[in-house]
């Protein structure tokens, strides 16, 4: 950890809208950047509103009432694959005032976890992503394939542990801001990887 930060000093969080950010993340599930792309892209191009700035158009992130307005089946037609009923369940979810995704910032790390897992398609990888990059709880340790394989090699050094149990090692282990040294693992261990498939 202490090279990476040295590698690339002064990294930041996004601190993004908690529902764009809840939505594109379980978009992400089993996929990979180009197709979450496509399918941000083409959900505010159905469903969000048209904005043009000297000439360029794009649309607005849809709402939850868009999206739940918009069904399943409207939203697997746009690519989203089964990710389509967990976006449509969710957004029923937020929009109908179950789940209220902004005061998620003044709960507990626990409290807004437990809210987040409940939510279709969430799982604790996604969740904490959420809590991460758009909730304000830095001792979130999202783990992906990237963060395993860092945590094995670098720290855990054959001792053969789950990815459920990474998270609350890796919390234990690096403390209230875990997910700044996730951030840097999670940086240099891509790149790292990228050089060694090169």
């Amino acid at each position: 950890l202490r090279d990476a930060i040295s590698r690339y000093h002064g990294m930041r969080f996004l601190r993004q809208d908690p529902w764009e950010c809840l939505v594109s993340f379980i978009c992400s599930s089993a996929s990979n950047i180009p197709r979450i792309t496509r399918n941000i892209e083409a959900m505010c191009t159905a469903f969000g509103r048209p904005l043009e700035l000297d000439g360029l158009k794009r649309h607005t992130f849809p709402s939850p009432d868009d999206l739940a307005g918009a069904g399943s089946d409207a939203l697997r037609q746009l690519g989203l694959g089964y990710r389509a009923e967990y976006v449509a369940s969710t957004a029923e979810t937020v929009a109908g005032g179950k789940v209220d995704l902004m005061p998620l910032r003044e709960d507990t790390y626990e409290d807004a976890l437990e809210t987040l897992i409940s939510l279709a398609g969430v799982g604790d990888k996604v969740a904490n992503c959420v809590l991460l990059f758009s909730l304000d709880k830095p001792q979130a340790f999202p783990v992906d394939v990237w963060i395993e394989r860092a945590l094995q090699d670098w720290y855990l050094k054959g001792t053969k542990m789950s990815r459920k149990n990474m998270r609350p090692w890796a919390s234990s282990h690096f403390g209230a801001y875990a997910g700044y040294a996730n951030q840097y693992l999670f940086h240099d261990r891509r790149l790292k990887g990228r050089k060694a498939t090169a």
